[in-house]
C-alpha cells in the first residue's frame, strides 16, 4: 500500500479515537472525523464506508497492532507467559489513550469481546505450545477462563488509569494464576 494512503487511513483513525474519546460514538460526524484528520469527506468515504465501518476497521487494526507487538512472529511458544504479559501490558501502556478509549467508550462494546478472544487465543496457543499441565481442566476452558481473567485485569487497570506498573500487574497476575490454577510445583513461566 502507497505511504500516502497508509499515513491518511492512519490519521483518520487516530482522529476518530479522539474524537470518541472526546464526544463519544453517537456525536462523532463523518465532517468532525475529516476536520480533525485534516483531510475532506470524500477522502474519508474514499476508505471508510461510514463511521461505522471506520469503527470496525479501528477496532480491528489496533487489535492487530496489540496482537503484533506481543507475539514474537505469531509464535507463543518463543516466550514465557512473563514475558508475553509484561509486552502486552507495556504495550497498553504506551498507547494507553488508545486502548482506554476504545476499552471505556460506550460506543466501542465490540472492542472487550475482541480483545478477549484474541487472549485467548494467544494463551490457548501458549498452553498447547509449552505443554502446561491443566490441574484436570480441559486445556479450552483453562484458556477461556485464563483469557476472561487476563482481560478483565486489563480492563480493571485501564479503568482506573494504569495505577500499578506493567511489571507489578503481571508479578500479581501469575501469582493469582500459579496460586489458584496449577498443582504445587508447576509454574506459567514455561516456555
Amino acid at each position: 500500500m502507497d505511504r500516502r494512503i497508509i499515513r491518511t487511513r492512519q490519521a483518520i483513525m487516530e482522529a476518530f479515537v479522539g474524537l470518541l474519546e472526546e464526544k463519544g460514538f453517537e456525536k462523532v460526524t463523518v465532517q468532525d472525523i475529516a476536520d480533525r484528520a485534516n483531510v475532506n469527506r470524500g477522502t474519508v468515504y474514499l476508505h471508510f464506508t461510514d463511521k461505522y465501518d471506520l469503527m470496525e476497521q479501528c477496532v480491528e487494526t489496533y487489535l492487530q497492532l496489540l496482537y503484533e507487538s506481543c507475539m514474537p512472529d505469531g509464535e507463543a511458544s518463543r516466550m514465557s507467559a512473563k514475558a508475553l504479559l509484561l509486552r502486552t501490558f507495556e504495550f497498553i501502556e504506551r498507547h494507553a489513550s488508545i486502548y482506554t478509549t476504545l476499552l471505556t467508550n460506550q460506543g466501542v462494546p465490540t472492542f472487550r469481546n475482541r480483545m478477549t478472544a484474541m487472549v485467548e487465543q494467544g494463551i490457548g496457543e501458549h498452553i498447547q505450545s509449552c505443554e502446561i499441565t491443566t490441574a484436570g481442566v480441559r486445556p479450552e476452558i483453562l484458556g477461556l477462563f485464563l483469557s476472561s481473567a487476563v482481560a478483565g485485569l486489563v480492563e480493571w487497570w485501564i479503568i482506573h488509569s494504569m495505577p500499578y506498573a506493567p511489571e507489578a500487574m503481571v508479578e500479581q497476575l501469575l501469582v493469582l494464576l500459579e496460586r489458584n490454577l496449577l498443582p504445587p510445583g508447576e509454574t506459567l513461566k514455561g516456555g
